[in-house]
């Protein structure tokens, strides 16, 4: 879908909520999902909301087709309400031409030894390091490209863009090539909201650092927690 647009600036954009038909090259599945207006941050979002199993968009609408997104950084602006779930699906396609699935979730909220975590406050801008991910996930495979997206309740999504370099104001993980993020995706002023870059680096940090918790019986209350199951596709799953 994009293998043929232009994707040398620092922006791709794949989805934005205002706009006639925001959701026309997407498939949409399952109960509720509706676009709204937001008070909050005076513009329109799409909310997806009940089962975090089922209730999905999803694009290409045609599973058969790929979408060809070449930059490294997935961006979503998101907000997950207090206490519900919500989950992403990614298939990327490495160098060898083999398809695998990265699946994040908040699912699974029982500490483990393969559990992850990032800190989701109301409105955030969170940042997939799809390089990262690939290389380290599936033995030092090397990334080509975002070929599909799954996004699930329970969420309202702002905008979806691809970055090339990782947007400066990431949080506390900041590294690497940075770039701002445009103008026209910047949330108002007034808005509390976070930047936060997700890499196998930073969730392994993170995970140390929920152990350290378990152990003290200290919890954080404003923690949200990531399982991150991975599977190539036709062949073993990893995790």
């Amino acid at each position: 879908m994009f293998k043929n647009d232009y994707q040398g600036g620092a922006v791709v954009e794949i989805f934005c909520a205002q706009g006639k038909d925001p959701v026309a090259k997407w498939k949409l599945s399952g109960g509720t999902i509706h676009k709204e207006y937001n008070k909050e941050i005076k513009g329109f979002v799409y909310c997806l909301e009940g089962s975090s199993q089922t209730v999905k968009m999803q694009m290409p609408r045609n599973g058969k087709m790929s979408l060809g997104l070449l930059q490294r950084f997935l961006v979503f602006q998101v907000n997950v309400p207090h206490d519900r779930d919500f989950s992403i699906e990614l298939m990327v396609t490495d160098t060898a031409h083999l398809k695998r699935r990265l699946y994040l979730s908040t699912v699974h909220k029982e500490l483990s030894t393969t559990l992850w975590h990032a800190k989701i406050p109301l409105w955030s801008t969170l940042c997939i390091d799809l390089v990262s991910f690939t290389r380290k996930l599936f033995k030092d495979a090397a990334f080509v490209s975002l070929d599909g997206i799954t996004v699930f309740a329970n969420c309202s999504i702002r905008r979806l863009f691809t970055m090339k370099a990782e947007p400066i104001g990431a949080g506390k993980f900041i590294c690497g090539l940075m770039e701002w993020i445009p103008r026209s995706c910047h949330f108002p002023k007034d808005i509390k909201h976070i930047t936060q870059v997700l890499n196998i680096e930073n969730m392994k940090k993170s995970d140390n650092t929920s152990q350290k918790n378990k152990n003290n019986t200290t919890i954080q209350c404003n923690t949200t927690y990531w399982n991150a199951t991975v599977k190539m596709m036709n062949g073993p799953e990893w995790f």
